[in-house]
Protein backbone atom coordinates (compact mmCIF):
# COMPACT_ATOMS: atom_id res chain seq x y z
CA UNK A 1 0.00 0.00 0.00
CA UNK A 2 1.34 3.41 -0.91
CA UNK A 3 1.99 6.22 1.57
CA UNK A 4 -0.74 8.35 0.04
CA UNK A 5 -3.34 5.68 0.67
CA UNK A 6 -2.34 5.68 4.34
CA UNK A 7 -2.34 9.44 4.90
CA UNK A 8 -5.54 10.25 3.04
CA UNK A 9 -8.26 8.02 4.58
CA UNK A 10 -11.09 10.47 3.86
CA UNK A 11 -10.71 9.82 0.12
CA UNK A 12 -9.66 6.15 0.38
CA UNK A 13 -13.30 5.05 0.46
CA UNK A 14 -13.61 6.16 -3.17
CA UNK A 15 -10.73 3.95 -4.33
CA UNK A 16 -11.68 0.85 -6.32
CA UNK A 17 -9.54 -2.22 -5.75
CA UNK A 18 -8.85 -5.57 -7.31
CA UNK A 19 -9.24 -6.95 -10.83
CA UNK A 20 -12.76 -5.65 -11.53
CA UNK A 21 -14.98 -2.70 -10.70
CA UNK A 22 -18.68 -2.66 -9.88
CA UNK A 23 -21.30 -0.30 -11.25
CA UNK A 24 -21.92 0.91 -7.71
CA UNK A 25 -18.25 1.90 -7.38
CA UNK A 26 -18.51 3.90 -10.59
CA UNK A 27 -21.59 5.70 -9.28
CA UNK A 28 -19.88 6.46 -5.94
CA UNK A 29 -17.19 8.35 -7.85
CA UNK A 30 -19.69 11.22 -8.06
CA UNK A 31 -18.78 12.04 -4.46
CA UNK A 32 -15.09 11.88 -5.31
CA UNK A 33 -15.74 14.26 -8.21
CA UNK A 34 -17.40 16.72 -5.86
CA UNK A 35 -14.16 17.01 -3.91
CA UNK A 36 -12.68 18.39 -7.14
CA UNK A 37 -15.35 20.99 -7.85
CA UNK A 38 -12.74 23.75 -7.89
CA UNK A 39 -11.49 22.24 -11.16
CA UNK A 40 -14.10 24.34 -12.92
CA UNK A 41 -12.11 27.40 -11.89
CA UNK A 42 -9.04 26.06 -13.74
CA UNK A 43 -10.57 25.51 -17.16
CA UNK A 44 -7.35 26.04 -19.08
CA UNK A 45 -5.70 23.34 -16.98
CA UNK A 46 -8.40 20.81 -16.22
CA UNK A 47 -10.45 21.11 -19.36
CA UNK A 48 -13.64 21.14 -17.35
CA UNK A 49 -15.61 24.10 -18.54
CA UNK A 50 -19.02 23.87 -16.97
CA UNK A 51 -21.50 26.26 -18.57
CA UNK A 52 -19.62 29.08 -20.24
CA UNK A 53 -21.42 32.36 -19.82
CA UNK A 54 -20.53 34.88 -22.46
CA UNK A 55 -19.82 38.47 -21.48
CA UNK A 56 -21.81 39.51 -24.54
CA UNK A 57 -25.48 39.92 -23.85
CA UNK A 58 -28.01 38.97 -26.43
CA UNK A 59 -30.46 36.26 -27.41
CA UNK A 60 -29.51 33.02 -25.74
CA UNK A 61 -30.77 30.30 -23.44
CA UNK A 62 -30.74 31.70 -19.91
CA UNK A 63 -32.99 34.62 -18.98
CA UNK A 64 -31.15 37.11 -16.79
CA UNK A 65 -33.34 40.17 -16.08
CA UNK A 66 -35.80 42.81 -17.25
CA UNK A 67 -34.57 46.33 -17.91
CA UNK A 68 -36.07 49.49 -19.44
CA UNK A 69 -36.08 49.53 -23.22
CA UNK A 70 -33.19 51.47 -24.77
CA UNK A 71 -32.80 52.81 -28.27
CA UNK A 72 -31.38 50.10 -30.48
CA UNK A 73 -32.76 47.15 -28.48
CA UNK A 74 -34.41 44.35 -30.45
CA UNK A 75 -38.15 45.06 -30.31
CA UNK A 76 -38.78 41.30 -30.41
CA UNK A 77 -37.42 41.11 -26.86
CA UNK A 78 -39.91 43.61 -25.43
CA UNK A 79 -41.98 41.98 -22.69
CA UNK A 80 -45.49 43.34 -23.26
CA UNK A 81 -46.90 42.12 -19.95
CA UNK A 82 -44.32 44.01 -17.89
CA UNK A 83 -44.67 46.97 -20.25
CA UNK A 84 -48.45 47.07 -19.74
CA UNK A 85 -48.11 46.73 -15.97
CA UNK A 86 -45.56 49.53 -15.59
CA UNK A 87 -46.61 51.75 -18.50
CA UNK A 88 -42.95 51.75 -19.56
CA UNK A 89 -41.39 49.56 -22.25
CA UNK A 90 -39.25 46.78 -20.74
CA UNK A 91 -37.08 44.32 -22.60
CA UNK A 92 -35.79 40.88 -21.65
CA UNK A 93 -32.06 40.43 -21.23
CA UNK A 94 -30.51 37.01 -21.82
CA UNK A 95 -27.05 35.74 -21.12
CA UNK A 96 -25.78 33.39 -23.73
CA UNK A 97 -25.07 29.88 -22.53
CA UNK A 98 -22.04 28.12 -23.91
CA UNK A 99 -21.17 24.55 -23.07
CA UNK A 100 -18.22 22.34 -23.85
CA UNK A 101 -19.10 18.69 -24.48
CA UNK A 102 -16.88 16.24 -22.60
CA UNK A 103 -15.87 13.05 -24.42
CA UNK A 104 -14.22 10.19 -22.53
CA UNK A 105 -12.39 7.35 -24.29
CA UNK A 106 -11.75 4.37 -22.01
CA UNK A 107 -9.33 1.55 -22.85
CA UNK A 108 -10.55 -1.85 -21.63
CA UNK A 109 -8.32 -4.08 -23.77
CA UNK A 110 -6.49 -7.13 -22.41
CA UNK A 111 -3.30 -5.05 -21.96
CA UNK A 112 -5.16 -3.11 -19.28
CA UNK A 113 -6.07 -6.30 -17.40
CA UNK A 114 -2.96 -6.18 -15.26
CA UNK A 115 -1.95 -4.98 -11.83
CA UNK A 116 0.42 -5.87 -9.03
CA UNK A 117 -0.79 -3.50 -6.30
CA UNK A 118 -4.23 -2.26 -5.19
CA UNK A 119 -6.02 -2.42 -8.58
CA UNK A 120 -5.68 -3.45 -12.21
CA UNK A 121 -5.04 -0.79 -14.85
CA UNK A 122 -8.49 -1.48 -16.31
CA UNK A 123 -10.07 -0.67 -12.94
CA UNK A 124 -8.13 2.58 -12.51
CA UNK A 125 -9.09 3.62 -16.06
CA UNK A 126 -12.75 2.94 -15.33
CA UNK A 127 -12.59 4.87 -12.07
CA UNK A 128 -10.90 7.88 -13.68
CA UNK A 129 -13.54 7.86 -16.43
CA UNK A 130 -16.28 7.94 -13.78
CA UNK A 131 -14.68 10.90 -11.96
CA UNK A 132 -14.43 12.92 -15.20
CA UNK A 133 -17.95 11.87 -16.20
CA UNK A 134 -19.60 13.01 -12.95
CA UNK A 135 -17.57 16.21 -12.83
CA UNK A 136 -18.85 17.09 -16.30
CA UNK A 137 -22.47 16.31 -15.38
CA UNK A 138 -22.28 18.33 -12.16
CA UNK A 139 -20.92 21.25 -14.20
CA UNK A 140 -23.87 21.02 -16.60
CA UNK A 141 -21.82 19.79 -19.57
CA UNK A 142 -22.88 17.21 -22.09
CA UNK A 143 -20.96 13.98 -21.66
CA UNK A 144 -20.38 11.01 -23.94
CA UNK A 145 -17.59 8.69 -24.89
CA UNK A 146 -16.23 5.46 -26.22
CA UNK A 147 -15.36 2.25 -24.38
CA UNK A 148 -13.24 -0.14 -26.43
CA UNK A 149 -11.84 -3.65 -26.08
CA UNK A 150 -9.87 -5.98 -28.34
CA UNK A 151 -13.01 -7.12 -30.19
CA UNK A 152 -15.54 -4.29 -30.19
CA UNK A 153 -16.47 -0.86 -28.84
CA UNK A 154 -19.45 1.08 -27.53
CA UNK A 155 -20.01 4.67 -28.65
CA UNK A 156 -22.15 6.95 -26.46
CA UNK A 157 -23.08 10.30 -27.98
CA UNK A 158 -22.81 13.27 -25.61
CA UNK A 159 -25.93 14.38 -23.75
CA UNK A 160 -26.49 16.53 -20.70
CA UNK A 161 -28.33 14.20 -18.36
CA UNK A 162 -27.72 11.83 -15.48
CA UNK A 163 -29.22 9.04 -17.58
CA UNK A 164 -26.59 9.59 -20.26
CA UNK A 165 -23.83 9.45 -17.65
CA UNK A 166 -25.22 6.21 -16.26
CA UNK A 167 -25.43 4.77 -19.77
CA UNK A 168 -21.76 5.54 -20.37
CA UNK A 169 -20.72 4.16 -16.98
CA UNK A 170 -22.76 1.02 -17.54
CA UNK A 171 -20.84 0.44 -20.77
CA UNK A 172 -17.57 0.91 -18.87
CA UNK A 173 -18.77 -1.60 -16.27
CA UNK A 174 -19.85 -4.16 -18.87
CA UNK A 175 -16.54 -3.99 -20.74
CA UNK A 176 -14.60 -4.19 -17.48
CA UNK A 177 -16.53 -7.30 -16.40
CA UNK A 178 -15.97 -8.92 -19.78
CA UNK A 179 -12.20 -8.80 -19.23
CA UNK A 180 -12.58 -11.41 -16.47
CA UNK A 181 -14.20 -13.83 -18.91
CA UNK A 182 -11.40 -13.75 -21.47
CA UNK A 183 -9.35 -16.94 -21.15
CA UNK A 184 -7.10 -16.36 -24.14
CA UNK A 185 -7.02 -12.76 -25.47
CA UNK A 186 -5.19 -13.82 -28.62
CA UNK A 187 -8.05 -16.14 -29.54
CA UNK A 188 -10.65 -13.36 -29.36
CA UNK A 189 -12.10 -12.51 -32.78
CA UNK A 190 -14.05 -9.28 -33.43
CA UNK A 191 -17.72 -9.86 -34.22
CA UNK A 192 -17.46 -7.11 -36.84
CA UNK A 193 -14.93 -8.09 -39.53
CA UNK A 194 -14.22 -4.39 -40.13
CA UNK A 195 -13.34 -3.73 -36.49
CA UNK A 196 -9.70 -2.91 -35.84
CA UNK A 197 -8.43 -2.93 -32.24
CA UNK A 198 -6.16 -0.28 -30.83
CA UNK A 199 -6.06 3.44 -30.11
CA UNK A 200 -6.06 4.48 -33.77
CA UNK A 201 -9.41 2.79 -34.35
CA UNK A 202 -10.84 4.23 -31.12
CA UNK A 203 -9.73 7.78 -31.91
CA UNK A 204 -11.08 7.42 -35.44
CA UNK A 205 -14.51 6.68 -33.97
CA UNK A 206 -14.21 9.47 -31.41
CA UNK A 207 -13.86 11.99 -34.24
CA UNK A 208 -17.44 11.19 -35.28
CA UNK A 209 -18.94 12.59 -32.07
CA UNK A 210 -16.39 15.27 -31.15
CA UNK A 211 -17.36 18.77 -32.21
CA UNK A 212 -14.90 21.70 -32.11
CA UNK A 213 -14.55 23.10 -28.61
CA UNK A 214 -15.00 19.76 -26.84
CA UNK A 215 -12.86 18.37 -24.05
CA UNK A 216 -11.54 14.88 -24.77
CA UNK A 217 -10.07 12.53 -22.19
CA UNK A 218 -8.19 9.49 -23.51
CA UNK A 219 -7.60 6.97 -20.69
CA UNK A 220 -5.24 4.15 -21.63
CA UNK A 221 -1.80 2.63 -21.10
CA UNK A 222 -0.99 3.76 -24.67
CA UNK A 223 0.62 0.43 -25.54
CA UNK A 224 -1.10 0.55 -28.95
CA UNK A 225 -0.19 4.17 -29.70
CA UNK A 226 1.08 4.26 -33.28
CA UNK A 227 1.58 6.81 -36.06
CA UNK A 228 -2.09 6.64 -37.09
CA UNK A 229 -3.22 7.27 -33.51
CA UNK A 230 -0.82 10.22 -33.26
CA UNK A 231 -2.29 11.59 -36.49
CA UNK A 232 -5.82 11.41 -35.06
CA UNK A 233 -4.69 13.01 -31.79
CA UNK A 234 -3.16 15.82 -33.81
CA UNK A 235 -6.40 16.39 -35.72
CA UNK A 236 -8.50 16.30 -32.53
CA UNK A 237 -6.17 18.61 -30.58
CA UNK A 238 -6.36 21.37 -33.19
CA UNK A 239 -9.90 22.35 -32.22
CA UNK A 240 -10.41 20.60 -28.89
CA UNK A 241 -8.88 20.41 -25.44
CA UNK A 242 -7.30 16.93 -25.31
CA UNK A 243 -6.02 15.34 -22.11
CA UNK A 244 -4.34 11.91 -22.11
CA UNK A 245 -4.38 9.83 -18.93
CA UNK A 246 -1.60 7.25 -18.98
CA UNK A 247 -2.32 4.38 -16.55
CA UNK A 248 0.57 2.21 -15.45
CA UNK A 249 1.47 -0.28 -12.77
CA UNK A 250 4.48 -0.13 -10.44
CA UNK A 251 5.67 -3.47 -11.82
CA UNK A 252 5.86 -1.93 -15.29
CA UNK A 253 8.14 0.79 -13.97
CA UNK A 254 10.60 -1.42 -12.11
CA UNK A 255 11.12 -5.12 -11.40
CA UNK A 256 10.34 -6.52 -7.94
CA UNK A 257 13.02 -7.23 -5.35
CA UNK A 258 15.67 -9.73 -6.50
CA UNK A 259 14.35 -13.26 -6.77
CA UNK A 260 12.79 -15.89 -9.04
CA UNK A 261 9.16 -15.23 -9.99
CA UNK A 262 6.56 -17.27 -11.83
CA UNK A 263 4.68 -15.28 -14.45
CA UNK A 264 1.68 -15.97 -16.70
CA UNK A 265 -0.42 -14.16 -19.28
CA UNK A 266 -3.43 -16.32 -18.49
CA UNK A 267 -2.60 -19.04 -20.98
CA UNK A 268 1.19 -19.47 -20.87
CA UNK A 269 3.49 -19.76 -17.87
CA UNK A 270 7.10 -18.74 -17.41
CA UNK A 271 9.64 -17.46 -14.92
CA UNK A 272 11.69 -14.32 -14.48
CA UNK A 273 14.95 -13.86 -12.63
CA UNK A 274 15.38 -10.37 -11.16
CA UNK A 275 18.72 -10.95 -9.41
CA UNK A 276 20.76 -9.29 -12.17
CA UNK A 277 21.23 -5.61 -11.34
CA UNK A 278 21.94 -4.70 -14.97
CA UNK A 279 18.69 -6.33 -16.06
CA UNK A 280 16.81 -4.42 -13.39
CA UNK A 281 18.44 -1.14 -14.40
CA UNK A 282 17.76 -1.69 -18.10
CA UNK A 283 14.13 -2.60 -17.39
CA UNK A 284 13.61 0.63 -15.46
CA UNK A 285 15.43 2.61 -18.14
CA UNK A 286 13.21 1.22 -20.89
CA UNK A 287 10.08 2.29 -19.02
CA UNK A 288 11.35 5.83 -18.52
CA UNK A 289 12.39 6.01 -22.18
CA UNK A 290 8.87 5.01 -23.19
CA UNK A 291 7.34 7.58 -20.83
CA UNK A 292 9.67 10.32 -22.13
CA UNK A 293 8.81 9.42 -25.71
CA UNK A 294 5.08 9.65 -24.96
CA UNK A 295 5.53 13.00 -23.21
CA UNK A 296 7.52 14.34 -26.16
CA UNK A 297 4.92 13.20 -28.70
CA UNK A 298 2.04 14.74 -26.76
CA UNK A 299 3.96 17.93 -26.02
CA UNK A 300 4.39 18.52 -29.76
CA UNK A 301 0.62 18.24 -30.14
CA UNK A 302 0.03 20.50 -27.10
CA UNK A 303 -1.84 17.64 -25.46
CA UNK A 304 -1.69 17.45 -21.66
CA UNK A 305 -0.71 14.22 -19.90
CA UNK A 306 -1.84 12.85 -16.55
CA UNK A 307 0.19 9.92 -15.22
CA UNK A 308 -1.87 7.52 -13.10
CA UNK A 309 -0.36 4.74 -11.02
CA UNK A 310 -2.51 1.78 -10.01
CA UNK A 311 -1.41 1.93 -6.36
CA UNK A 312 -2.37 5.55 -5.70
CA UNK A 313 -5.71 7.28 -5.24
CA UNK A 314 -7.19 8.41 -8.55
CA UNK A 315 -8.83 11.54 -7.16
CA UNK A 316 -5.58 12.62 -5.46
CA UNK A 317 -3.52 12.03 -8.59
CA UNK A 318 -5.86 14.29 -10.55
CA UNK A 319 -5.66 16.90 -7.80
CA UNK A 320 -1.85 16.80 -7.79
CA UNK A 321 -1.70 17.07 -11.57
CA UNK A 322 -3.74 20.25 -11.47
CA UNK A 323 -1.60 21.70 -8.69
CA UNK A 324 1.54 21.14 -10.76
CA UNK A 325 0.03 22.62 -13.91
CA UNK A 326 -1.83 25.60 -12.45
Amino acid sequence: MSTRLQIDPQHARYQARGAAISLQQLIVQRYAARTLEYLAQHRSIAGISGLHLSKMRGRGIDFEEFRPYQAGDDIRLIDWRVTARTNRPFTKVFREERERPVIIAVDQTHNMYFGSQVAFKSVIAAQAAAVFCWLAIDNGDRVGGLVFSDVDSALVRPKRSRRSALHLLNQVYQYNQHLQDIKNPEAQVPTDPDFKPGLASALGQIRRITKPGSTLYVISDFVTLDDKAIQYLNQLSRHNNVVCCMVYDALEESLPVPGMYSITDGSKKGAINTHNSKTRARYREQFHERMARLESQLDKLQVRLIKMRTNELVVEQIREWIAKNS
